[in-house]
């Protein structure tokens, strides 16, 4: 996704530091917020800008999408010249798959909410990940619906409660599980006050071919941070349980970590970069889908989040090489090549007529 120019950093006349494709730091913003102050989907836009900054990432070869609530306005906050859209509510993966089909050159980033992905969207959001579409998932997750004033979301947890004093007694749906029971090939959770982990992360994740999502445990200022809420800012530092140290290498830069022997393991990504997890508390593999089951489940029993990558297999087929596409974008071939002739509609009308050529479904109907 990333482009092949390579730029020595320098700086302008203006003074600010540029990447290696010649951008500054300001060129990879947005509009200007209308969260509330503090809301954590403000740090988790400042962390896309900074990690889109450092990876070097060409505004005009990326698309922004999203669909309804809080997470879904923060699109407009960062990357303000690139491609974008704001879908209807929990449709956004419907719009990224017919972006990646029209043109595969573009890296996808969508940004949903616990909302937006675990409710209205839940269908929409299991078919992508199955499907493998190529984009970054990014969920910013809060626990409550802060466009309609705090009521839980799928994700609150049992016995999180509203600042009204109204206690959840549903099991939360985890994003993460699902996507790792469904074969994603990139599954992190993080914490919006943690850019140290949030960075490398969302590097990782534009480097990923097929599905990635991040799930971003973000605090809401406004309805959620409140004794009682597990997912207040308090709440979140005190249970948040890392996984490992992260360090993020891409391709074109040496490879250069300070890590000890034997505490880290090296995962290389599909486009040459590489990721390195420095191991805190014990081996963990992110390999290894049972392990990362195994701590989910173990984490929600000691009430605690598990942060980090927490699973990864970076030799999935993406989607389009199921689909056997082109390699020339949809969207740039001429019409004489994407519009059939007259003859080939005229022969399907014809089958369709006589039935010739059309096989029934298995057992009739």
């Amino acid at each position: 996704m990333i482009g092949p120019r390579n730029f020595s950093a320098a700086t302008p006349a203006g003074g600010a530091s540029v990447n290696r494709i010649g951008l500054t730091r300001a060129d990879y913003d947005g509009s200007r917020t209308t969260l509330c102050p503090g809301c954590g989907h403000n740090a988790i836009t400042g962390g896309i800008i900074q990690a889109a900054f450092e990876a070097g990432l060409e505004p005009h070869r990326v698309a922004k999408l999203s669909g309804i609530g809080c997470s879904s306005k923060t699109p407009a906050y960062f990357l303000g010249r690139s491609h974008g859209f704001n879908a209807v509510h929990g449709r956004m993966p419907s719009i990224a798959t017919g972006v990646h089909l029209a043109n595969r050159d573009l890296l996808l980033i969508g940004v949903s909410g616990d909302g937006d992905t675990a409710s209205i969207g839940l269908g929409q959001f299991c078919h992508l990940v199955r499907r493998n579409v190529p984009v970054v998932y990014i969920i910013e997750n809060n626990g409550v619906y802060g466009l309609t004033k705090g009521q839980f979301s799928a994700t609150a947890d049992v016995g999180s409660t509203t600042k009204g004093g109204a206690v959840n007694e549903l099991m939360p749906i985890d994003c993460c599980a699902i996507a790792i029971e469904l074969g994603c090939g990139f599954v992190a959770r993080s914490f919006s006050g943690d850019q140290k982990q949030l960075r490398p992360l969302l590097k990782a994740a534009f480097a990923h071919r097929g599905t990635a999502v991040i799930d971003v445990i973000s605090p809401c200022v406004t309805f959620a941070d409140h004794e009682g809420s597990t997912k207040s800012y308090a709440a979140v530092k005190e249970h948040d349980e890392p996984l490992h140290e992260i360090d993020f290498v891409p391709y074109y830069e040496d490879i250069t970590v300070d890590y000890a022997p034997g505490t880290t393991r090296e995962v290389t990504m599909p486009d040459g970069s590489h990721l390195f997890l420095k191991k805190l508390a014990e081996d963990y593999d992110p390999t290894s889908r049972e392990a990362a089951l195994t701590a989910i489940h173990e984490s929600r029993r000691e009430q605690k989040f598990a942060t980090g990558l927490l699973y990864i297999e970076s030799s999935k087929n993406p989607f389009e090489d199921e689909l056997r596409l082109t390699a020339a974008p949809l969207a740039a071939l001429p019409l004489e090549r994407v519009r059939p002739p007259r003859a080939v509609l005229d022969g399907i009308m014809e089958q369709l007529r006589t039935g010739r050529g059309i096989t029934a479904p298995a057992g009739g109907g």
